[in-house]
């Protein structure tokens, strides 16, 4: 069963102002080699107990104690996934595996070009990520409706979506080509051709003039599949990870993981972004102006679809999979059937009934600032390749933080991070709300003063805390209770859930802001100015449509009201839950 780890907070606003997408960082393994894993991790702590009368509650907390140490990024960004099992597994063998740090330098010497292998299949997965992010921004410099980019906003669910194919993408192959290279060679050929098909038709789909629009329902499509081919991709690579590096170093894989993706989604949203503006290419890049960028999406799209196509042939001749280690120490996979079974068994627990409901309303107070607050800001003016680039200064930030917040959660309770934290960034969404209102008066003609963008980084850093602090105590939690008998199964889920938290407020928040805002018409008091029909004839009598009511800040409102209602009134259930008993989360299957 493949691992699929949450994500740091979905984003095209508010979390996620700096990298207007749902920049999702979702892992995905082999999920029959992270049972081994976990059930060999138990055995190691277990051995460690000096009698067998030590509370099962303890005895479960410490298997998991691995599994809460992860790994971030910039919050596309990475967690802690089976990969980060084996790491700290091997961590835990090194005093007795018989390696003097010399052996262990030739041993990485011998698998550095798997390494540089790894390293650049996890770029070329971030490219589309970071490719759909950009479109959020570019269709709102075109001024579509929000409605419009609720619909688009379904690209972004694939990752959180992936548990439902994952099972298939494990355990369908050819042996004769090799397990993971029957997914990952096909999946990158797709990717490279659809990149090269798309290069020809982006222009036509994001065209808009007065009589057109972009074709929004074309593009979500297009880019939906795009998602699935990169998450699908995900799955292959993540699972390949484990077998082709050594045993000593297979927990190198999730850092390969963090920066290969990370460098991947930078290069295909940042870096496009900036060159992409004529105005942050004649202003930093060119000594006379032009009216357009250095690169342009059709461009970028074609580039990089030939990449796919070269270097997946290069991978298919010249690389070639150990088809004799088809898992860590040749351990039993569990197969579709098996993982679907063991699916059905956890939703039908009372208690995870509980969680899961309680954890996909729990982030209904965020959907105004996470979704929103961005595209806003991009509407009022505010260039889009600025608040793109704003993002790597906080970089170093989005890596320490999880260090910090996983000592107050490494405990018995980690829901209690999540449960005090909550207040404070609902608090954010306010403050998101206040600078949204604050914009119009700063901006200088189509400029905007340095102190602002460091009110928005300042804004944003303090929001991450409160992110991060809640992220941290959800997967704490979520290693904490997950049965150790299918760890990978249960992880998967739970982290499935998480995401899905917080993909569909997200969406319905973007749907939203039009219905509640309300129109009218200047100069032509008898038109009205609540359907872009109306809006043209306003135009054609002489009138001008005014904003008179922003539906952005009705949802502010709405969105925090809600989210204080929820914290009163479920917090402390959801707090409590950390307080069941250690068998009230394990699956009682019928073998």
């Amino acid at each position: 069963m493949s691992h699929v780890s949450a994500a740091p907070p979905p984003v095209v606003g508010g979390a996620g102002w700096l990298y207007p997408a749902f920049r999702i960082r979702n892992q995905a393994a082999a999920g029959s080699i992270c049972d081994v894993l976990i059930e060999e991790l138990s055995q190691v702590f277990r051995s460690d107990m000096p009698s067998s009368d030590i509370p099962k509650e303890r005895s479960r907390q410490r298997v998991h104690d691995p599994i809460e140490a992860w790994h971030p990024q910039n919050d596309m960004w990475s967690h802690e996934t089976n990969l980060e099992v084996d790491e700290n597994k091997s961590l835990l063998e090194n005093n007795d595996n018989g390696l003097l740090e010399p052996d262990h330098k030739v041993v990485l010497t011998n698998d550095f070009n798997n390494i540089l292998l790894l390293l650049f299949l996890y770029v070329l997965q971030g490219i589309p990520l970071g490719l759909a992010g950009s479109i959020p921004l570019i269709l709102q410099s075109k001024n579509v409706s929000y409605s419009d980019q609720a619909i688009y906003s379904f690209v972004f669910w694939p990752f959180s979506l992936k548990l439902l194919w994952a099972p298939l993408v494990d355990a369908a192959y050819f042996p004769t080509f090799g397990r993971r290279k029957s997914w990952l060679v096909p999946t990158q050929y797709f990717l490279g051709v659809f990149m090269l098909c798309l290069s020809f038709e982006v222009d036509e789909l994001l065209k808009s003039d007065e009589h057109t629009s972009p074709d929004i329902v074309k593009l979500t499509v297009v880019f939906f599949i795009f998602g699935f081919l990169a998450a699908t991709q995900d799955i292959a690579v993540d699972g390949w990870a484990l077998t082709m590096l050594s045993k000593e170093n297979v927990g190198l894989a999730s850092t390969c993981n963090s920066v290969g993706q990370t460098a991947g989604y930078f290069l295909g949203n940042v870096l496009f972004l900036a060159l992409e503006s004529a105005e942050f290419c004649n202003t930093y890049l060119r000594s006379q102006s032009q009216p357009t960028g250095i690169v342009t999406l059709s461009g970028f799209l074609f580039f990089w679809g030939i990449i796919f196509l070269v270097t997946t042939t290069l991978v298919t001749v010249l690389k070639k999979e150990n088809l004799r280690q088809t898992s860590l120490h040749d351990a039993p996979q569990q197969g579709i059937k098996e993982t679907y079974k063991s699916l059905i068994c956890i939703i039908k627990m009372p208690a995870i009934l509980n969680f899961c409901i309680m954890l996909l309303t729990a982030k209904i107070g965020f959907a105004a600032a996470d979704g929103v607050t961005g595209l806003k800001l991009v509407e009022l003016g505010v260039p889009k390749e600025q608040l793109a680039l704003l993002a790597v200064p906080m970089v170093p930030l989005q890596i320490l933080l999880p260090f910090v917040i996983s000592k107050y959660t490494a405990g018995r309770k980690p829901l209690n991070v999540f449960y005090w934290t909550m207040p404070f960034r609902l608090f954010m969404g306010m403050i998101f709300a206040l600078l949204v209102f604050w914009t119009p008066t700063v901006k200088q003609g189509t400029e905007f003063p340095v102190y602002y963008y460091g009110v928005l980084l300042f804004s944003y850093a303090l929001h991450q805390v409160t992110v991060y602090s809640m992220y941290v105590a959800v997967m704490a939690f979520n290693a904490k209770i997950s049965d150790p008998s299918i760890g990978g199964t249960y992880m998967t889920l739970l982290n499935t859930v998480s995401n899905l938290a917080g993909n569909w407020p997200a969406t319905l928040a973007l749907w939203l802001v039009d219905p509640l805002t309300v129109k009218k018409c200047i100069g032509a008091p008898e038109q009205s100015c609540g359907s872009a029909i109306g809006s043209e004839l306003c135009a054609k009598f002489g009138g001008s449509c005014s904003t008179a009511t922003d539906g952005y800040y009705v949802e502010s409102i709405l969105c925090i009201v809600i989210g204080f209602t929820w914290w009163l009134y479920f917090g402390n259930k959801f707090r409590n839950l950390q307080d069941e008993h250690p068998s009230t989360w394990q699956c009682k299957r019928n073998n």
